[in-house]
């Protein structure tokens, strides 16, 4: 469990770090050192290192600057890694260094270490890696994406040497941040069991997107944008979900 819960931390941490942290060798550095003392901490100093190699596989599987060739594959490759890993540790009793003071209460029950650690590796990865993995599906079935208003980019804001120019954005702007609210919320809705409200958010967010939608015409191209990645993103939210809420039973 310990190690599902390394590596969804590392691989999450490492695309925080690529689209936030301008300096990314930085960034990656301490990601890593983070990483190794939480693995000396927890007494699982392999299989931190273990989760920082994922992490670099990952973010070479997933580039940014061009298409992956593996779609969006790499995110299976992860949630087999994940649930193998799972049923061949299993939850450790202690917690390395912090097993004397170590106490976390629940509802049902006390929480181990490796408990926390997974809960907390899931939720990062489901911020930034969940749009990656939505992004990766997108193109792979070569979905529609809308075009609704332009930005100027510079030269140096693209990289590639071109003239500043007035060049088409993506629309849904507000995808980028409302995906990962609405993963985190997903995997918090169904961890306490409060399904109900979880299917009133999720199709609170159709009727909320009904009149874009409906703006279509014959095409129902935004539809399908729409559908494929929202469905993407809950998959990859209630999979995480899953996870957490099996090892918490079992």
């Amino acid at each position: 469990m310990i190690l599902a819960g390394l590596v969804l931390l590392a691989v999450g941490a490492s695309d925080l770090v690529r689209q936030f942290v301008p300096r990314r060798w930085i960034g990656f550095l301490i990601a890593a050192i983070t990483l190794v003392v939480i693995g000396t901490i927890g007494d699982a100093l392999v299989w931190a290192f273990v989760a920082i190699v994922a992490g670099v596989l990952w973010v070479w599987a997933m580039p940014e600057s061009r298409r992956s060739a593996a779609g969006f594959w790499p995110a299976v490759a992860l949630a087999v890694v994940c649930i193998a890993a799972v049923l061949w540790l299993g939850e450790r009793t202690g917690a390395g260094l912090l097993t004397p003071a170590w106490r976390v209460d629940s509802p049902i029950g006390p929480v181990s270490f490796d408990l926390v650690m997974l809960t907390f590796g899931a939720a990062v990865f489901l911020l930034e890696s969940g749009n990656r993995i939505v992004r990766a599906a997108l193109s792979a079935e070569s979905a529609w994406r809308p075009v609704e208003r332009a930005s100027v980019h510079t030269a140096s804001d693209d990289g590639d040497g071109t003239p500043p120019a007035a060049r088409p954005s993506d629309g849904f702007q507000g995808g980028r941040l409302i995906g990962p609210l609405e993963r985190i919320l997903v995997l918090v809705l169904t961890l306490v069991g409060a399904y109900a409200l979880l299917a009133a958010m999720l199709a609170a967010k159709g009727i909320v997107r009904f009149p874009e939608i409906s703006r279509d015409g014959e095409t129902g191209a935004r539809a399908e944008y729409f559908l494929v990645g929202s469905l993407v993103s809950w998959v990859v939210a209630l999979g995480a979900a899953f996870l957490v809420w099996w090892c918490a039973l079992s």
